[in-house]
């Protein structure tokens, strides 16, 4: 073997051993350590900032997830979450807004099939419906809705619970998330984790 063929076969060797050690540290060793950081550090939002009830995974804080009948018709028992239109609603697969401009016709008829809907379900004039209850996030995903439309949706779970809007209030008002750091953002209400409080605090309720 001449010296060419030598150092050829000896740049392949130091390739492949090169190869085998960064796959070895980047591609196992790298994963498990952030892995195992994460895990202790953030074990909550390692695993997808989950929200159980009663034992059970039932959605992330991160996601927003429907509260309808399978015809999509607004369940009046629980807080309504902002529209998705991400996919059929809140797919995470498809996370996007719809991308439709503020004078498309279909964005202008769904709105106002959506202002009909609450004027209808929750017993409001159309002039107090925040913009949240009418539009989808960009994502689609958003699991908060503004307080003002939690606030607007109490009489109505109220009256389809059987109880007193007042409690139903105090439970919103619990669930106020205020600016990040006192001045990030705006306040929010997990609408999830506002459901699964409406149920613990009226287990006999309409579910």
């Amino acid at each position: 073997m001449n010296a060419s063929a030598r150092g050829t076969g000896r740049q392949y060797w130091v390739g492949l051993r090169a190869l085998l050690i960064l796959t070895v540290v980047l591609g196992i060793a790298y994963p498990l350590v952030v892995t195992g950081i994460g895990q202790l550090a953030f074990p909550n939002q390692s695993n997808g900032s989950a929200v159980t009830s009663q034992g059970k995974v039932v959605g992330s804080a991160l996601i927003g997830q429907s509260f309808t009948d399978k015809k999509g018709k607004a369940l009046p028992q629980w807080f309504q979450s902002r529209p998705s239109a991400a996919g059929d609603g809140y797919d995470g697969g498809a996370s996007s807004g719809s991308n439709l401009g503020p004078d498309n016709p279909d964005l202008l008829k769904a709105v106002e099939e959506r202002k009909q809907a609450i004027e209808k379900t929750d017993g409001v004039d159309a002039g107090r419906i925040p913009a949240d209850a009418l539009t989808a996030s960009g994502s689609g995903l958003d699991p908060h809705i503004s307080p003002a439309y939690a606030y607007l949706q109490v009489d109505a779970v109220a009256t389809a619970r059987g109880i007193s809007a007042d409690t139903v209030r105090s439970l919103v008002d619990a669930h106020v998330q205020q600016r990040d750091l006192g001045y990030l953002g705006e306040p929010t209400v997990n609408v999830l984790q506002l459901n699964i409080a409406l149920a613990a605090m009226d287990p006999a309720g309409n579910k």
